[in-house]
């Protein structure tokens, strides 16, 4: 067997954890302040994401939804029209997704609020939110990044440590779950809560 000393899965996950270590001692604490309170305000919230940020979008709303609050995804067939009031949290690593920065424009025109998580807050999407989150992840550099996030990664126009580009959604997934933690905190919803919320026919 080869030699995995320097290459080993171990290695790996330690080099991301020490990288989102890094990432939380610069994450802005009004930036955080005010995503959660968007959260907390919100009259009902629709999350997005392209790809695999898609997929931390989703289990974000799962939470969201665990803590009693009205949480939809956008694109499923049972998520109700958006209205004045509502808010949008996406996403985006670039901020300049081009399906994810539409529908974010859209949701402005009528009415709606905008939350990014993403580490570029001078993007499309960036310029017309109420509230962003930074999240550095060290992204390469790309050609076009309003480019659709699958056609990205079928170029191959990521190279990282990580696999098809960055620790973006690693990263967004860790902020998630401790913004959850800290809304818990704040309405004072204990554990024994969310379990009574949680799927029980699955």
């Amino acid at each position: 067997m080869n030699d995995r000393k320097s290459n080993s899965v171990q290695d790996k996950m330690k080099l991301m954890a020490s990288t989102i270590t890094s990432t939380a001692n610069v994450i802005s604490d009004n930036e955080v302040d005010a995503f959660i309170n968007e959260l907390i305000t919100a009259k009902r919230t629709y999350v997005l994401g392209a790809g695999r940020s898609g997929l931390v979008a989703k289990a974000f709303a799962m939470r969201l939804m665990h803590l009693g609050l009205r949480t939809y995804v956008v694109g499923e067939t049972i998520t109700p029209a958006m209205k004045e009031g509502d808010t949008i949290v996406a996403y985006s690593g670039s901020g300049e997704t081009k399906s994810i920065a539409e529908l974010c424009e859209t949701a402005k025109t009528i009415g709606g609020r905008i939350c990014l998580i993403t580490s570029n807050k001078d993007s499309r999407i960036g310029r017309i939110a109420d509230s962003v989150v930074v999240i550095e992840s060290h992204r390469d550099a790309v050609n076009d990044e309003s480019a659709e996030y699958e056609v990205r990664q079928m170029m191959g126009e990521h190279r990282s440590f990580a696999p098809l580009g960055t620790i973006f959604e690693t990263t967004a997934m860790v902020f998630s779950d401790a913004v959850i933690s800290a809304i818990m905190e704040i309405i004072h919803v204990e554990e024994k809560d969310l379990k009574g919320r949680h799927a029980n026919i699955e």
